[in-house]
């Protein structure tokens, strides 16, 4: 992901030109703070995409400020650190830090590290966004495809709930059948395959662009986006 907009509070201010310069030869915008106390100013003003985050600052110290970020953003922090005893590393995870980089550092690998996490949050949203995007209503015999409802039977609705509730988790026709059908017998499992087969067209011809049940030979049906 290029064009990021990145923060990086650092008071060395050699290191500090070194990143910015190698940073925004990758395409971002930097902007550098040299001081730990300015940073939250700075946030209620500007956007970052990531901070690159010094641990031993004046005004307040790298673990404070990822602290004080993290009660109000998510914004990803990679921790630069001096200070290679584990348990430094360990405390600044466990105060919201995405990652750490250690001093000193291959300009290299953190452009790398940069990017892996914009990676991440650029992943992440988009399966949000997904997600928004199919909605199956409690008690509700209905599919809704990025806000257009498909109308269900009872038993398809029985079908596809637990599909729905557990994604990724395959069900087997047997399974489904008695989840949709409790105790009646007569109907076999083929006639999953039948309600499956209806559900997919009713789908199509809302979005034929989504699949949402996908086959597993020789095992059954699950759902994912």
């Amino acid at each position: 992901m290029q064009g990021a907009q990145l923060l990086i509070v650092e008071d060395e201010t050699k290191v500090a030109r070194l990143l910015k310069n190698f940073l925004q030869a990758q395409g971002h915008q930097c902007t550098l703070l040299d001081r730990g106390d300015l940073v939250q100013d700075w946030l209620e003003r500007h956007h970052a995409d990531v901070i690159l985050l010094d641990v031993m600052l004046p005004g307040m110290d790298g673990m404070a400020v990822c602290r004080a970020v993290r009660e109000h953003s998510t914004v990803p922090i990679i921790m630069l650190t001096a200070r290679v005893e584990e348990v430094d590393q360990l405390l600044g995870l466990e105060l919201g830090a995405d990652d750490y980089i250690c001093k000193p550092f291959n300009l290299k690998n953190v452009a790398a590290r940069v990017a892996a996490l914009l990676r991440r949050v650029h992943f992440e949203s988009g399966q949000e966004e997904k997600e928004s995007e199919v909605e199956l209503p409690e008690n509700d015999n209905r599919l809704l495809l990025k806000g257009q409802p498909v109308e269900l039977t009872a038993t398809e609705y029985r079908i596809l709930r637990p599909l729905y509730d557990n994604k990724g988790r395959i069900y087997t026709r047997s399974q489904l059948l008695d989840l949709a059908y409790a105790n009646d017998r007569a109907v076999t499992e083929r006639s999953i395959d039948t309600h499956i087969k209806s559900i997919r067209k009713k789908i199509a011809s809302v979005v034929p662009e989504m699949e949402l049940i996908h086959s597993i030979y020789a095992m059954g049906y699950k759902w994912e986006n």
